[in-house]
């Protein structure tokens, strides 16, 4: 092996650990005593561990509840996204018609916006609709915010793939939407993983709005419960550490699930292409 070799895995091994150190110090803070969170000792390696803060996390009322109520938003609004997205992405991608140019830009700067300013507008929309204090109300908010991307990225898969194929799987006797559910679906398998987990991470993280259109505690998303570790006398490190690596457990399992269809989708289309 090389010296360029050996410094690029060298350079690799220390970019991961400075993005992988958080993680494990939010692991680590989890399994301390309550004794040793308020410690000024620097200890990578916790002395003594305890399982007590992740019972302290799971037992907290409001978790399943809280749980099942992101599952619900963040999964709805990121299907949503896919398929109107896609259909975008279909629509810019291989037909031509009067002011696509612009329609394209006008979603990149859409996603410009911060989200923050989008915060009275939203609340105004969602309570004249009848919509504020229900969970439909971050679905739509979330769905909004994540279409444009999904369509600006899912539009660059779609232009990746020749329209040959899908030319020449019509001459073959599919119709145009047989060519596309055959042919191109498959081979947007690495953009769908890329673009669906962007969306899922970006709602379910989301603490802002689902502060200010939910109130309800049985309503409340996972962010939400999660502050309420904090307290007027102080907060509690241990159980927050220990909910927080709970918070992040249905993402790396969402993750793991969509990366096996990524490699299905990918074998698949090279298949059938």
């Amino acid at each position: 092996m090389n010296a360029k070799k050996v410094s690029a895995n060298v350079v690799a091994v220390l970019v991961a650990a400075f993005f992988a150190f958080p993680t494990y110090w939010m692991v680590t803070t989890a399994l301390k005593p309550k004794k040793d969170l308020l410690s000024s000792s620097f200890d990578l390696i916790p002395s003594s561990v305890t399982s007590g803060n992740f019972v302290t996390a799971w037992t907290k009322p409001g978790f399943l509840q809280s749980l099942g109520n992101s599952l619900l938003v963040s999964l709805s609004a990121v299907v949503a996204a896919l398929v109107i997205g896609l259909l975008a992405a279909l629509a810019m991608s291989r037909m031509r018609f009067r002011g696509r140019k612009g329609f394209v830009m006008l979603m990149l700067v859409a996603q410009m916006a911060p989200f923050e300013a989008l915060l009275i507008p939203m609340f105004l929309m969602m309570r004249d609709l009848g919509l504020y204090q229900q969970l439909s109300s971050l679905i739509l908010i979330y769905f909004a915010v994540t279409l444009p991307f999904c369509a600006w990225t899912l539009r660059g898969f779609v232009n990746g793939i020749p329209i040959e194929l899908e030319e020449a799987a019509m001459v073959d006797g599919c119709g145009r939407w047989g060519a596309f559910r055959r042919v191109t679906l498959p081979l947007l398998g690495p953009g769908l993983v890329a673009t669906s987990v962007f969306a899922f991470i970006t709602a379910w993280n989301e603490f802002l709005f689902a502060k200010v259109m939910v109130r309800a505690e049985d309503k409340e998303t996972l962010p939400v419960w999660l502050s309420g570790f904090q307290s007027a006398f102080g907060t509690d490190w241990g159980g927050a550490m220990a909910a927080s690596a709970l918070f992040t457990v249905p993402v790396l399992v969402f993750f793991l699930i969509v990366q096996r269809k990524m490699v299905t989708g990918v074998t698949a289309g090279a298949v059938k292409g």
